[in-house]
């Protein structure tokens, strides 16, 4: 049976193939058409600017209490907490397991019990 199969392969191959036109099927592509971005083109992006009228709807998930843009470090400041929260691509990512703990001077008596 598998050389029944096989034989019936072979020639109905053969017989395809010499029925088959032979012609180039992708058009070769040259660089001008195609422009290739490498991992080294790509250069710092800026971050889209975070709207701060959002602060006025904002309020920390854990405490509830109003938010501080901080500019410097693109982040949402907590002060009771100590917390900041990232903003990435101009949306405040308020997970609080992805929030940054604050440091806090020397003085670690105002730190939060956890």
């Amino acid at each position: 049976m598998f050389k029944n199969v096989l034989s019936r392969l072979v020639t109905e191959t053969v017989r395809v193939h010499r029925n088959v036109k032979h012609a180039p099927l992708i058009p070769t592509i040259t660089s001008a058409r195609v422009s290739v971005r490498s991992f080294t083109d790509v250069k710092d992006e800026v971050q889209p600017p975070f709207d701060s009228s959002l602060l006025e709807f904002l309020v920390c998930p854990l405490s509830k209490k109003p938010l501080r843009y901080d500019a410097n470090t693109n982040e949402l400041i907590n002060e009771e907490l100590g917390i900041a929260y990232p903003i990435v691509d101009g949306i405040p990512n308020m997970i609080p397991q992805e929030a940054r703990l604050l440091q806090k001077g020397a003085d670690s008596s105002n730190t939060p019990a956890q």
